[in-house]
């Protein structure tokens, strides 16, 4: 029997070319080309990637990605990367509950939307009782941020928003005690943010992780001496108003991160993000702003080490 499957005027079937397709957009991205000045990857999530720690490590360091940030969410996450900060001289740890965590910590997880799964409500006992177990997490050598904390109005409503400003000032006030940096998680909830932060008093060091603001914000950052970490969205067709806040972002106050597994760079965005991207979003940064990719990644290098007090 004749086959009747269509094609292309190259031969190639229509299911074959969705597999491929389907095939690429699975498929990590090449390796890039090293920097010549090796940076740190200011925020990342290695136990949400594919893959071991060792792999991950080496092929971020392949392209002068020497350190990478381990971020936790939840007190299992906190003390996954305590623990493997602990074990890997190139990591270091930050520890916290996201501020989505708080609320479903306190009114319960129904849908298991996290990775804990269906949870039933626990109360304020509950949240101070995970708060206890990251204060405990902070006062760890190897554990250099409080973070990400903040406050997210996008997933989380108005039944929500208590627990996630109580849960955030606690956290400050367990960076500040520790004398480790904050790194904020701040989406849709730019005045809240900073109107917390000046109600409490800042860190020394606070971190905007995935810098979310305008320029207007870069501004009332950078009059505060709040780091601005940029991630992959920078390189985005619609994040102009991020480009705008990188021009005016002082040098000695911009960070770079991936968010991996999230938030990978143009031209590959939709596909696995890692650290040993950074480069890729490094370079763009570097020609938004005006400069040069090695002074960048100098800027940068030392702006990670003073931000995580290494």
């Amino acid at each position: 029997m004749a086959a009747t499957t269509a094609s292309n005027s190259s031969g190639t079937s229509g299911s074959a070319r969705s597999k491929a397709d389907k095939n690429d957009k699975d498929a990590p991205p090449p390796l890039p080309a090293p920097l010549a000045v090796p940076v740190a990857d200011s925020h990342t999530h290695l136990d949400m990637q594919s893959g071991s720690v060792e792999d991950a490590l080496a092929k971020a360091a392949s392209v002068g990605v020497t350190t990478v940030v381990q971020v936790g969410c939840d007190v299992a996450g906190s003390r996954w990367a305590a623990e493997t900060a602990a074990a890997w001289e190139s990591v270091w740890a930050t520890v916290a509950l996201h501020p989505n965590e708080a609320p479903r910590i306190v009114h319960g997880d129904p849908d298991g939307w996290s990775r804990q799964g269906a949870r039933p409500a626990g109360g304020d006992a509950a949240l101070d009782a995970a708060l206890a177990e990251i204060d405990a997490l902070a006062a760890l050598p190897h554990v250099r941020g409080v973070g990400e904390t903040g406050l997210d109005f996008f997933r989380t409503g108005p039944d929500g928003m208590a627990a996630q400003e109580y849960s955030f000032r606690r956290h400050i006030d367990i960076a500040k005690r520790h004398g480790k940096a904050l790194v904020i998680h701040d989406r849709d909830a730019h005045a809240d943010v900073l109107r917390v932060l000046d109600e409490e008093g800042a860190p020394d060091a606070v971190v905007f992780h995935c810098y979310s603001g305008d320029a207007d914000m870069a501004k009332v950052c950078a009059d505060n001496g709040y780091y601005m970490s940029f991630a992959g969205n920078v390189t985005f067709k619609n994040a102009q108003p991020l480009r705008d806040a990188l021009a005016v972002a002082p040098l000695d106050l911009i960070l770079v991160e991936t968010d991996a597994p999230f938030l990978t760079p143009a031209p590959y965005r939709g596909r696995p993000n890692a650290p040993y991207l950074i480069p890729v979003t490094l370079r763009a940064m570097a020609g938004f702003k005006g400069i040069g990719e090695d002074a960048l990644a100098t800027a940068v290098a030392a702006n990670t080490a003073r931000a995580f007090g290494y």
